[in-house]
């Protein structure tokens, strides 16, 4: 489990495949912070822009990692594909401090930036949510982008314009510091960015579904 707080912000500087089809993932070097990984073991689970990954190697020394991403885990997630800077956040830890909201690591969509521009002293970020996520998304409710927990200012339903553009739209706030220190500071129009929508409301959506609780059959 994760925070939405970022630790740290890293790159991807080498990408191995491994195997030659499309169902073989790759196996990805990242370079992080001096010191990052002093109390980092090898298997323990980092988010890497949201996406929650395990440590294959350590090189503490050199201030890198690797993890093994998987073909399906590459199809559902972008910017882990190729070279560049990625949000980094380790596991959450019983005793830590709950600073953004419960966060499970696991993409649920790909949204597309559709305007990132200053307002004053902050910035506003505007992302295209897939339609399937609208549902999860609310007013001052909490969604993960590339892994940083944000709350959400605005919701737009779109249901489909002429060039069938549908989905829904959300706007975020961004503070200086959350500019300056995470990678959301390189996102342009145009970029896309992995989406996780609240844990919690997966639970109500289940809980408010039509289907009767299965009773067990009796002995």
């Amino acid at each position: 489990m994760f925070t939405g707080i970022i630790t740290g912000m890293g790159r991807i500087i080498a990408i191995h495949s491994q195997g030659s089809s499309s169902h073989h993932g790759k196996r990805l070097t990242v370079e992080t912070p001096a010191g990052y990984l002093d109390d980092v073991e090898l298997g323990d689970s980092i988010a890497l822009n949201g996406a929650c990954m395990t440590a294959t190697s350590l090189d503490p020394a050199n201030n890198r990692f690797t993890i093994d991403i998987s073909a399906e885990s590459l199809d559902k997630t972008c910017g882990l594909d190729q070279p560049g800077i990625i949000n980094l956040e380790k596991a959450l830890r019983a005793h830590d401090r709950l600073g953004g909201h419960i966060v499970s690591g696991h993409v649920d969509g790909i949204g597309s930036v559709t305007h990132f521009d200053e307002v004053g002293e902050s910035w506003e970020l505007r992302i295209l949510a897939p339609q399937a996520l609208g549902k999860y998304l609310a007013y001052k409710g909490s969604i993960t982008v590339n892994g940083v927990s944000l709350t959400v200012n605005r919701v737009v339903d779109l249901a489909g314009d002429a060039d069938g553009t549908a989905g829904c739209e959300i706007s975020i706030n961004l503070i200086p510091h959350t500019v300056q220190n995470t990678a959301l500071g390189q996102l342009a129009q145009g970029s896309q960015v992995n989406l996780e929508i609240d844990l919690i409301a997966r639970y109500v959506e289940r809980m408010l579904q039509d289907s009767p609780i299965q009773q067990p059959i009796a002995q």
